[in-house]
């Protein structure tokens, strides 16, 4: 495997290397806590996965983690699941992440942009006063620690100033994007019940405006425990009866009180998509938030003061958490909210050049939109400060390596590219960037520091070069301190460690190469297995895809009841395409080529469109469970799904299937 990349796609030079963050904490590692000072990233790494305390310990001192009360040690328990994490220290998230408003009150801390395209800065003084305005007022509303506090809200300044003002109190803060429909945000938001909830009007999207005042009516009815609703006007609507005015909370100039909390103490609840039952509930720890988002967007993504640090993400996706947490860095992060493809699909690369970003972060569906669209980013536009394109979501194909590397490379630019994979039940990467490594096509660059990232065999055996599952053999301290409403922790330990007892299961398929980069091939859970030969969807979406007619594809394996396996690929094409003959002897003679004769499907079947979780992943699993014969409301929690109409058709097909026999 890792033979077919011969040569990697971009190096950094010496200068990169030398002025990163990460090669700075190293040499600082080495003289204070014994890392290694030669060997670069791959010695660092060990050292990281052998000496988790003094790794974790470093990381705390390097960033200068403010402990109100010290910690005993660094890890009390190890076993997982049920880490114990800096057991005794009390800090505070919020406290972190306003701290460069002491050094840098002027500068920008969120730079806001909407569909008109102008960016509208919230200084770091002005950030650090409205979050000392609401945290006071939330605590005059009874808000006390441990008290759900939800919002309703787009990517907006005021989103960051609520969950900031949400973790000062030691409050625990759950947010849903206003485009989730009332069922959604319920199945969630029912399951904390929130004390306080922040809401808007409706929302701007694609260039029309969204009323979302009959949602935010339904879900005040539905949340019997809300004390508080307090009303953002962001399409300049009064507020509803009995709620609250932001800019009466918000108003006032008061430093903000930061209550210490312990490192364990729960910062936030994420939700997983959900797509087969309740989303389950994950919590996240202060502490363990606070060091792991340090390491990965100080070190790893190398932010720092002069960066500018934009993701395209909703309110509703882990990646809006994780670019909140670039504060903690004291970089400015662009908060965008909008479509991604308004008003043309060359959007966010206007985002990039009108903000000045450093990191441009989106998904490898964005970047393959463009590469089709012939949007050309570095010709049409000024992205002269962008020094990393980071993508997640799902899998960057080879072609989007290239594509990037030569949009780029014409302009003379020298540019990073970073495919990232990690997990809302994380909130950060397994695998991803370093700065200080090469690039190649088609591989994330190495497993993260201080995580003991493998691939495993069904015994759990270690592969090198061979498809295995993704398994953490030691904990992180981001992991999950538990799921909400799973006393006995049953459903968490179902979760990740019901197939390797003691070693968290991700369920991805990855291959860890020679060199230490690592392949994601997609979901293991959905796993194509054809004749025992495993083989990642990934690999059939990227070559379909490259296909001009093709505008998106979804495969399946299905176990048939006498012991067959049927696999169909479903294929929504571009407008004016026709799926006749030679389109179909193109896609199989494409799959042969580029993958092999086992990757040919059984059917080529033209769908109205392809279904996909809210935070546009696309749904396999459930639509295994339809072509299999369960029913829709059993296969699938429809309200977390873009579009149940289109898991219709293939509930439809099943049908006729059994019909006919098959």
């Amino acid at each position: 495997m890792s033979s077919a990349n011969a040569s990697p796609l971009w190096q950094p030079d010496r200068e990169r290397i030398a002025r990163a963050q990460i090669t700075k904490f190293q040499a600082w590692a080495a003289q204070h806590h014994g890392a290694p000072s030669e060997g670069g990233y791959a010695a660092l790494h060990r050292w990281s996965v052998d000496e988790l305390d003094t790794f974790w310990k470093a990381v705390t001192d390097w960033f200068d983690v403010r402990f109100s009360t010290p910690y005993a040690r660094v890890l009390g328990d190890r076993s997982m699941p049920g880490a114990q994490w800096f057991p005794g220290a009390t800090l505070n998230y919020a406290e972190h992440a306003l701290r460069a408003a002491e050094t840098r009150a002027d500068a920008p801390a969120l730079l806001h942009v909407d569909e008109t395209h102008e960016p509208r800065p919230v200084s770091w003084s002005e950030l650090r006063r409205q979050v000392g305005s609401l945290a006071a007022e939330l605590r005059t509303l009874g808000v006390r620690p441990g008290d759900r506090v939800s919002g309703y809200l787009p990517n907006i300044p005021q989103a960051v100033v609520a969950l900031l003002a949400t973790a000062a109190v030691g409050g625990v803060w759950t947010s849903c994007a206003p485009d989730f429909g009332a069922r959604s945000v319920l199945d969630r938001f029912q399951q904390v019940e929130p004390v306080v909830l922040f809401t808007v009007d409706g929302y701007r999207y694609g260039g029309k405006e969204h009323d979302r005042r009959d949602t935010v009516a339904e879900l005040r009815r539905e949340l019997p425990t809300l004390r508080a609703v307090i009303h953002i006007p962001l399409l300049g609507t009064e507020a509803p009866e009995g709620a609250l005015e932001w800019s009466a909370l918000t108003s006032a100039d008061v430093e903000p009180v930061f209550e210490a909390v312990p490192f364990d103490h729960p910062l936030w609840v994420l939700y997983s998509s959900g797509t087969t039952g309740l989303p389950k509930a994950i919590v996240q720890s202060q502490g363990g938030i606070l060091v792991e988002h340090l390491k990965q967007l100080g070190l790893h993504c190398d932010l720092g003061p002069e960066d500018r640090f934009f993701w395209y993400t909703s309110t509703g996706w882990m990646m809006w958490n994780f670019l909140v947490s670039g504060l903690l860095t004291g970089t400015t992060i662009v908060l965008y909210d909008g479509s991604p493809g308004y008003p043309g699909t060359a959007a966010q690369w206007r985002i990039a050049e009108l903000t000045g970003t450093t990191l441009f972060g989106t998904s490898a569906a964005y970047a393959m939109a463009c590469r089709k669209a012939d949007v050309h980013p570095a010709r049409d536009f000024d992205l002269s400060r962008v020094q990393c394109v980071a993508t997640t979501g799902s899998p960057l194909p080879p072609d989007g390596f290239r594509w990037l590397h030569d949009e780029f490379a014409e302009s003379g630019a020298d540019l990073w590219i970073a495919s990232v994979s990690g997990g809302t039940d994380v909130c950060s990467c397994f695998a991803g960037c370093v700065p200080t490594l090469p690039v190649y096509i088609g591989e994330l660059q190495a497993p993260c520091l201080g995580t003991d990232l493998q691939s495993w065999d069904p015994s759990g055996k270690p592969l090198t070069d061979e498809v295995g599952e993704l398994v953490v053999t030691n904990p992180m301290p981001s992991m999950p301190i538990h799921f909400w409403n799973d006393p006995d922790g049953s459903r968490y330990h179902d979760s990740y460690f019901d197939v390797y007892p003691g070693a968290w299961r991700h369920g991805d398929w990855i291959t860890v190469t020679s060199r230490g980069s690592v392949i994601i091939h997609g979901r293991s859970d959905s796993t194509l297995n054809r004749q025992g030969v495993r083989m990642g969807s990934a690999d059939i979406y990227e070559a379909v895809e490259r296909l001009p007619e093709i505008r998106e594809s979804l495969v399946i394996g299905v176990e048939q009841p006498d012991g067959g396996y049927w696999m169909p690929l479903f294929v929504h094409l571009a407008p004016g395409a026709v799926l006749d003959e030679a389109l179909l002897g193109r896609i199989k003679q494409t799959i042969r080529e580029q993958l092999s004769p086992r990757h040919v499907p059984d059917e080529v079947i033209e769908v109205p469109g392809i279904p996909h979780t809210l935070t546009g992943k696309r749904i396999e699993v459930p639509v295994k469970r339809l072509l299999q014969g369960a029913p829709l409301e059993k296969a699938v929690n429809v309200g977390s799904v873009d579009s149940v109409e289109l898991l219709r058709f293939y509930q439809d097909l099943a049908r006729k299937r059994a019909e006919s026999g098959h």
